[in-house]
């Protein structure tokens, strides 16, 4: 359940594994995400297709700028800037699934298949709702008890301007953050800036996410790289990646957000919210076992290694 990157990569997988999939969706697609929205070029590479085959803007960087504790580190790499708007919207559009718009309320399990509000019944159940997922909810929150010390507060805005910095700046730590703050231009003039950090230490520094938001926002129009501080942002939780936990009950699966799979140090979730969907296909369709365990819980490694062949001026 969820139509989002790893509920929409597990269908694709799905089906092309001879399988009848439907997906249930809380949301008519397309849809805003609140997300900073970047992607590997190994992304991707799972899923099949290049670069020149997304039909949307892909905004390609071939270099970084990490600022850690003031010192600028420029870093080579490949990555890409996606819209989640358009980048779910492609994922669920390519699965060829039947999406049901529909708001879960209720799950039984009778006789070895799973009910949902007594409408939909299935032998085999992913939950791919994100942090809230019902399907966590109702079969995993006893036995995956979640840390505070893994949850990520987030506030961010995307919006379409005229920027002025037209790289990727990531700071961390800064001005106390516990955690980092980032400016990702994207195609077609669109800007997303926010930052992030654990709930828990925000508590303790006495400063909120917000205070840390608008400290962010005046910095970026000082150093010139936007002309207007934005309004509105919006904010969000998700948690870190979760040691040691179950992640398959029976024929029930969680997948993505709400297995907890977002990276210690980038709290990026994309690359492991589609790798684990894969995987849970697999396990559903009798090829593998079901180890998202296994997925790496760093992003930084690999965003070294994409940029390991690339020449930056």
């Amino acid at each position: 359940m969820g139509g989002g990157p790893s509920g929409s990569a597990c269908a694709w997988q799905l089906r092309k594994l001879g399988l009848k999939v439907l997906i249930l969706e809380k949301k008519t697609f397309p849809r805003p995400k609140v997300c900073a929205g970047w992607i590997t070029p190994k992304v991707l590479d799972i899923l099949g297709n290049s670069r020149e085959e997304y039909p949307y803007s892909l905004m390609q960087f071939n270099r970084i700028h990490f600022y850690l504790f003031g010192i600028h580190i420029p870093v080579r790499t490949r990555q890409y800037a996606i819209r989640r708007y358009e980048f779910d919207e492609w994922m669920i559009s390519r699965s060829h699934i039947p999406v049901f718009t529909h708001t879960v309320k209720n799950i039984v399990k009778t006789n070895g298949d799973y009910i949902i509000d007594n409408k939909y019944r299935c032998k085999y159940l992913v939950g791919a709702g994100g942090t809230h997922c019902p399907v966590f909810k109702k079969f995993f929150s006893t036995s995956n008890q979640r840390t505070e010390k893994t949850l990520i507060v987030a506030i961010e805005k995307e919006y379409c301007c005229d920027y002025l910095e037209k790289e990727c700046h990531i700071w961390f730590f800064d001005h106390g953050l516990p955690g980092y703050s980032w400016y990702l231009p994207k195609g077609n003039g669109w800007l997303n800036i926010g930052v992030g950090g654990k709930l828990l230490k925000l508590k303790a520094s006495g400063k909120t996410i917000l205070d840390h938001w608008h400290e962010f926002t005046k910095k970026l129009k000082q150093l010139s790289f936007i002309n207007n501080i934005p309004e509105n942002p919006q904010g969000h939780k998700y948690y870190l990646c979760q040691k040691k936990q179950n992640k398959r009950l029976d024929n029930a699966f969680i997948i993505g957000d709400a297995a907890g799979m977002a990276t210690f140090d980038m709290g990026e979730g994309i690359h492991a919210a589609i790798a684990s969907g894969l995987m849970a296909a697999e396990a559903i369709a009798g090829k593998k076992e079901y180890k998202p365990d296994s997925l790496s819980k760093f992003s930084l490694p690999g965003i070294f290694m994409a940029g390991k062949n690339n020449r930056v001026s």
